[in-house]
């Protein structure tokens, strides 16, 4: 019978159980569809207002932003964005709202903006260089970085940004992540002064060798004539002009009509102290433009340092017959001079004295023309006596004398063609 009475009491449990939880989810109000009904009622309304509202916020905050209110305009963008009047330009909204703070000189509000303006339109340039700028005059040097690497992975071709955060890099002393940026800023614009000078001084001031960036620079891009002679032209800057002949052939061999090319290998060979070699560079940039007098005069010089005279006064003949200029006869009385310089005897000869005379000559027409940079070697052959005149004419053998005219004799003149004439008043 107890065991009986317990089996009623349990089921009554369970039935009482079942019967609370029927009733529970009786009581559970169906879903309110008046509700949904109420909120696209009130969006509907929102919008509606916002037609009519918007144009008339946006056409105040650009009057007064014409009319440099800020404290006006800064109000009626907050207004602009409160009623979400910011969802047809959120870039004009944002960035003009941004400035008006830049101009109460709140920056820090400008951030908030900008920041908020940028979580709709995460990719704006324009957004993030405002950014940039406030958290410059905020002090916030990281953060300012950070906002410069954006915007150069953004725009990667955009060399002023490159050059800003290059320079902010430089300025932490990070200068791994400089360099790195100044080459990225050399492969845009391979010719810029700038990040070429920065990123030697870095290279200087990390203990490595500025000449290593341009090197490689090349020597990824060999076939790239202006790297070559960029890096050719540090090289003889450096006193490497081995060096330089080097990567100068290379460059001919890309480009056999580089004017530039030849005229630093012949200097690169005139510094190496081979002059023959200078010569012949010379020669050939000559050939690529015969009309220039100067390079002549260059092949003239070069020749002069070789001890070739004859071939250093051909070229500066060359010279003289293609411009009649100053500098060319200049260069004529040089050759002499310095023939003289090398040949003349203890006690002065005649022939020494006809060289010396001839060079006087050539110096004089060079000074007619308006070309004094002999000057100084016009003025020794006046002054040390070693011109040949009267005195030494009549001197002369009368065979010679007959003949109205001078020539040197002994070996080291043997290429002197010109003769001396006779001067009127011997």
């Amino acid at each position: 019978m107890t065991l009986y009475y317990k089996s009623i009491k349990y089921n009554f449990k369970i039935l009482s159980i079942f019967i609370l939880v029927v009733l529970s989810m009786m009581c559970v109000p169906p879903p309110d569809s008046s509700a949904s009904d109420d909120n696209e009622k009130e969006q509907a309304y929102w919008d509606s207002v916002r037609t009519k509202l918007c144009p008339r916020k946006m056409s105040s905050a650009a009057e007064y932003y014409k009319n440099r209110d800020w404290e006006s305009t800064v109000r009626i963008y907050g207004d602009i964005v409160k009623y979400r009047c910011d969802q047809d330009d959120p870039e004009e909204v944002y960035q003009y709202y941004a400035i008006a703070f830049e101009y109460l000189g709140k920056f820090d509000s400008s951030e908030y903006v900008l920041l908020k303006g940028l979580q709709l339109l995460p990719d704006n340039i324009n957004l993030r260089k405002r950014l940039a700028y406030s958290y410059k005059k905020q002090g916030k040097l990281d953060q300012e970085i950070m906002e410069y690497s954006r915007l150069s992975d953004l725009i990667p071709d955009d060399v002023t940004v490159k050059t800003e955060l290059a320079k902010l890099y430089g300025e932490q002393e990070l200068y791994d992540d400089q360099i790195d940026i100044l080459r990225q800023i050399l492969d845009i614009d391979p010719n810029n002064e700038n990040a070429q000078g920065d990123i030697a001084r870095v290279y200087e001031l990390t203990g490595r060798d500025p000449l290593q960036i341009y090197g490689e620079r090349f020597r990824n891009n060999p076939d790239n004539v202006s790297y070559g002679l960029d890096f050719a032209d540090r090289l003889l800057n450096a006193d490497r002009p081995e060096d330089a002949i080097d990567v100068l052939k290379q460059v001919i061999r890309q480009d056999e009509t580089s004017k530039v090319a030849y005229r630093q290998l012949g200097l690169a060979y005139d510094r190496a102290e081979n002059f023959n070699d200078a010569s012949n560079a010379y020669e050939k940039l000559h050939a690529l433009d015969i009309r220039d007098f100067k390079v002549a005069i260059k092949v003239s010089d070069v020749n002069i340092a070789a001890g070739n005279y004859g071939k250093a006064m051909r070229w500066a003949e060359k010279a003289i017959t293609s411009s009649k200029s100053g500098d060319a006869y200049g260069q004529r009385g040089n050759v002499y001079y310095k023939a003289l310089q090398e040949c003349r005897s203890a006690d002065i000869s005649d022939d020494d004295r006809i060289i010396a005379s001839l060079a006087h000559q050539s110096f004089k027409k060079a000074e007619e023309n308006g070309y004094r940079r002999f000057n100084n070697s016009l003025l020794w052959l006046e002054e040390n006596e070693v011109l040949f005149g009267r005195t030494h004419w009549f001197m002369l053998d009368p065979k010679k004398q007959k003949q109205g005219y001078v020539k040197p004799e002994s070996e080291c003149y043997n290429w002197v063609e010109k003769r001396l004439d006779k001067d009127s008043s011997w």
